[in-house]
């Protein structure tokens, strides 16, 4: 059966900001259902429209746009309490594929309702405008990443914000948590080539700085991490859950 909002297990995760009775009410009418996908499964394609929104409940996922040459550009990874479709939702279709990395578990809205939401609840609906503009944060950051560090800086930078939005899920505990994307994955949300990021990840290995092998990561000291990363920015505030 699908979860209920007030039973929601994200909610108690110091990631998302709390819920009034009231937007946990609307929440539950506007969610319609819940829809588990398996590894690799296409969510929502570029260029096709939607009657669906979802929020990630379970699972890890890729925000990602296929360039002219066919090469992929990695815009983001998708973790539990993330919100996805919106672009179709408001522009009417989407400008980037999602794609599942593992199984997920997604919480299903009803796109119709979403302009109910900005007349009736305009403080959730500015949340919503916060979660759009924060969806393109990852790739306008590593962009800044490749321009201002160096390969082994950029990668400790990636490797510190992933294991931090794992942490805020409970993802992550003690320096060890699964990270089941490919080294692909990395080197596309990066723009470095493959050849590159491996021999970079096995150059952080060496120093025991991080160790992401078999689909987990581990960070013996997050502070040397960081340090590699010539300076991350602070810890994530509480963001929306939708």
């Amino acid at each position: 059966m699908a979860i209920k909002c007030v039973n929601c297990p994200l909610r108690r995760r110091d990631a998302f900001l709390p819920m009034t009775e009231e937007e946990l009410r609307f929440q539950q009418r506007f969610k319609v259902g819940e829809l588990t996908v398996e590894p690799q499964t296409q969510i929502l394609m570029e260029g096709s429209n939607s009657p669906q929104l979802f929020t990630a409940l379970h699972g890890l996922g890729l925000r990602y746009k296929i360039l002219e040459d066919q090469s992929r550009q990695i815009l983001s990874f998708v973790f539990p309490g993330d919100f996805i479709g919106l672009q179709a939702g408001v522009m009417g279709e989407m400008g980037h594929s999602v794609r599942a990395t593992t199984r997920m578990t997604l919480c299903v809205f009803d796109r119709g309702e979403l302009w109910n939401l900005f007349r009736s609840h305009p403080d959730r609906a500015f949340d919503l405008t916060w979660l759009a503009s924060s969806e393109e944060r990852f790739l306008g950051e590593a962009m800044s990443t490749i321009g201002q560090r160096s390969a082994s800086a950029a990668i400790a930078w990636a490797l510190v914000k992933l294991y931090r939005r794992g942490a805020m899920v409970g993802l992550a505990m003690d320096g060890v948590m699964e990270l089941p994307f490919r080294q692909r994955d990395l080197a596309d949300a990066l723009g470095l080539s493959l050849v590159h990021t491996n021999k970079t990840l096995a150059r952080l290995r060496e120093m025991q700085l991080a160790n992401w092998s078999e689909g987990v990561l581990t960070v013996p000291d997050l502070a040397k991490l960081e340090k590699a990363a010539s300076g991350v920015s602070a810890t994530p505030a509480p963001r929306p859950l939708f």
